[in-house]
């Protein structure tokens, strides 16, 4: 199956505008709100909702990045080297409403491995989490707070974000991974 593009520029815009009016109708408390992006592309994201939510609401969100992937349970089991990238929380987490994003929900693993992480910065009030993508194919019970879109997904299909801080350019494109017997 050649790459399919199921969200255009627009489409994110809108879905992120969305997110961001969702948090604030859930969150009446926005002077406790922090949006932590996960590394990579869910800083850009988290970046993003934070000037969305101080252009609808005059608030300005801190806005922080975690890197997770020394969290993950399958470091022992897979050979490969994690590249860690840098942890910026700029304020302090305890007692604060959390907003945990990322770009795709899966297997529920990576968002696990991210709130290990997080409390070692402190203990928030809550953690919600906000994704751009749902594809399925939970391995944990973890569900997302926000979603942008769900797309239903074969395990042998791929889900890209493209962003334009990490990837020139806004899409969400679906394509099958090569399958080598």
């Amino acid at each position: 199956m050649p790459a399919k593009t199921v969200m255009n520029p627009e489409d994110i815009r809108r879905t992120l505008s969305r997110i961001a009016h969702e948090i604030t109708e859930r969150n009446k408390d926005t002077s406790a709100l922090v949006l932590v992006g996960m590394q990579t592309r869910g800083v850009p994201l988290a970046n993003r909702l934070a000037a969305l939510i101080q252009g609808f609401e005059g608030v300005q969100v801190p806005v922080g990045a975690l890197d997770f992937s020394l969290y993950r349970d399958d470091l022992n089991r897979r050979n490969f080297n994690p590249q860690v990238k840098s942890t910026d929380i700029p304020v302090s987490i305890d007692d604060k409403i959390i907003i945990l994003v990322d770009d795709v929900l899966y297997t529920g693993r990576s968002t696990r491995a991210a709130m290990d992480a997080l409390i070692d910065y402190g203990r928030p009030r809550v953690i919600q989490l906000a994704v751009l993508i749902d594809r399925g194919h939970r391995e944990l019970p973890i569900r997302a707070d926000y979603v942008g879109k769900n797309i239903p997904s074969a395990a042998t299909e791929d889900i890209k974000v493209k962003l334009a801080e990490t990837d020139d350019t806004d899409e969400v494109i679906i394509a099958s991974e090569e399958v080598t017997p």
